[in-house]
């Protein structure tokens, strides 16, 4: 505190922070704990949370300017600071939701920075909550602090970050010409904050509306994609074939991911879950005849949910004349590369060529 001239009030309030100093460290460590399993609990994702406890270099700056303003250390709100940075500004208001339920909100010290519309303060444009533990999560039984909570997105930390790195808010004042582009910045910023969050809402419309469409059986006006082909398994389209497939050894079925084979269903030109739909129907009866053909020698009886898709998916490189290359590049795909892929395809070629479909020019 060498660098900082402390009247005989700074001096005393120093001591109260030095005396309360074990407190607040079980201050910042709670608070932190109960934020991020809240935020956990409710499945909102973040970016970033962050704690700190005020240091004594700062706290001394602090009292040098204005420490005539505070009676006690307890009058000073931001000792220990929490700060939630989340990527998007509508999850800003989600984190505050969940503060008001953890923590005691002192609402007239607390201030929503973000309707204060200043030219340039998209950086600073933090949703700030004034806080106490409740009292059942208090760390000390005789004293309970306030903390301070700031709640912005990651553009607004990154912008805050480069302005305080640009000296923009320093003691040095910036010619009029850059303020105009520091400003014209923040406002493209600000566009692109606003921007992220409508297009992720736009996105969950969609996928609702997807949904909607798989479930009605409006197949066709679903393009295949990874989220839609996920909806479209839970109607379970390859069941009826996985059962009559089992039934050759009265095997069992145990459940697999299938997502595995979408690079192959795009692979098709498949652009629709109406395509794929035409796909299982048109291919279904060789594809049981192909695992019949594979199964009947064997005594396997367990089976994986993906193998109707994969005997599927074999049928339909066969009858579109990919030949044994063709399915070792269906497995290289599907499995990844490597050696055992080729003699895969090998055997599954040679056991097709007995097969009716493999006689038909396609």
């Amino acid at each position: 505190m060498s660098n900082f001239i402390l009247d005989a009030h700074g001096m005393l309030l120093m001591k109260q922070f030095q005396a309360l100093r074990p407190t607040l460290d079980g201050l910042a460590k709670k608070a932190f704990d109960l934020l991020q399993q809240a935020l956990k609990e409710q499945g909102i994702y973040v970016t970033a949370i962050e704690q700190r406890i005020k240091t004594e270099k700062s706290l001394a700056g602090k009292l040098e300017v204005k420490g005539a303003k505070y009676k006690t250390i307890d009058d000073i709100t931001d000792l220990v600071g929490l700060r939630v940075i989340t990527f998007y500004t509508d999850d800003v208001d989600k984190v505050a939701v969940i503060a008001k339920g953890l923590f005691d909100i002192d609402w007239k010290e607390s201030v929503d920075k973000r309707k204060l519309h200043d030219l340039d303060a998209f950086g600073y444009n933090s949703l700030h909550y004034i806080c106490r533990l409740k009292q059942a999560d208090a760390v000390d039984d005789t004293r309970n602090p306030r903390f301070e909570l700031q709640m912005r997105t990651a553009l607004q930390h990154v912008w805050s970050t480069m302005v305080h790195d640009t000296g923009y808010k320093g003691e040095v004042k910036i010619p009029r010409e850059y303020l105009r582009q520091m400003n014209r910045l923040a406002g493209m910023m600000e566009l692109i904050d606003d921007e992220f969050s409508r297009l992720r809402l736009a996105l969950t419309d969609y996928q609702r509306h997807t949904l909607t469409l798989v479930k009605s059986g409006h197949l066709d006006d679903v393009a295949l994609s990874r989220g839609s082909f996920r909806s479209y398994l839970d109607l379970k389209p390859f069941d009826r074939l996985n059962r009559r497939i089992a039934a050759v050894n009265q095997a069992e079925i145990f459940p697999v991911s299938m997502m595995s084979y979408l690079p192959a269903l795009e692979s098709f030109r498949l652009e629709t879950l109406g395509d794929v739909q035409h796909f299982i129907d048109e291919n279904s009866e060789d594809a049981y005849q192909l695992a019949v053909s594979q199964l009947a020698v064997t005594k396997i009886d367990i089976l994986s949910s993906s193998t109707a898709l994969q005997y599927l998916c074999m049928v339909y490189v066969l009858k579109h004349n990919g030949g044994r290359d063709g399915l070792k590049s269906l497995y290289d795909l599907v499995n990844g590369e490597n050696d055992a892929n080729g003699m895969l395809a090998d055997m599954m070629f040679s056991q097709a060529q007995t097969l009716p479909f493999m006689s038909v020019e396609h």
